[in-house]
């Protein structure tokens, strides 16, 4: 088993839902839905909202749904009180189309820096067939 990552010792999932409130996360029906000791699970509906002009899922809201998750786990690995975390870069491989159903991402640290943070970000269907493989790069940056 490998270590716990999060700094916040309590957070739960209704908490990491409560921060989607008003943003682009609810908008794409994003939801939080489990929390490991090295893990995040966010599933995402595939519709209307999330389809491209062909009835797929938009690469769009794949790389939105992996830039959450990656995002949101680097927040809770930092102490909020002093510092803050940003993307810099997230690189998307779109492996296969989805047309309905449900997808969830997996993101998983490949390295937890004090001034970076690289997540390994897979997203799989229902079959737990991989949609799409991501690697979000965060930057740590101190509260001014």
């Amino acid at each position: 088993m490998k270590a716990r990552i999060w700094q916040e010792r309590n957070v739960t999932i209704h908490d990491l839902n409560a921060l989607s409130e008003n943003t682009l996360i609810n908008v794409l029906g994003i939801s939080f839905i489990e929390i490991g000791d090295n893990f995040l699970k966010a599933s995402m509906p595939v519709n209307a909202t999330t389809h491209q002009p062909y009835g797929l899922l938009h690469g769009g809201a794949s790389a939105a749904l992996a830039e959450t998750i990656g995002s949101v786990a680097s927040a809770y690995c930092i102490d909020k009180e002093t510092q803050m975390c940003v993307g810099i870069e997230l690189n998307c491989n779109h492996l296969r189309g989805k047309k309905d159903g449900v997808v969830i991402a997996t993101a998983e640290p490949l390295h937890i820096g004090n001034a970076t943070h690289v997540w390994d970000i897979k997203i799989r269907d229902e079959k737990e067939k991989l949609i799409c493989v991501s690697r979000l790069t965060v930057a740590i940056l101190k509260k001014t």
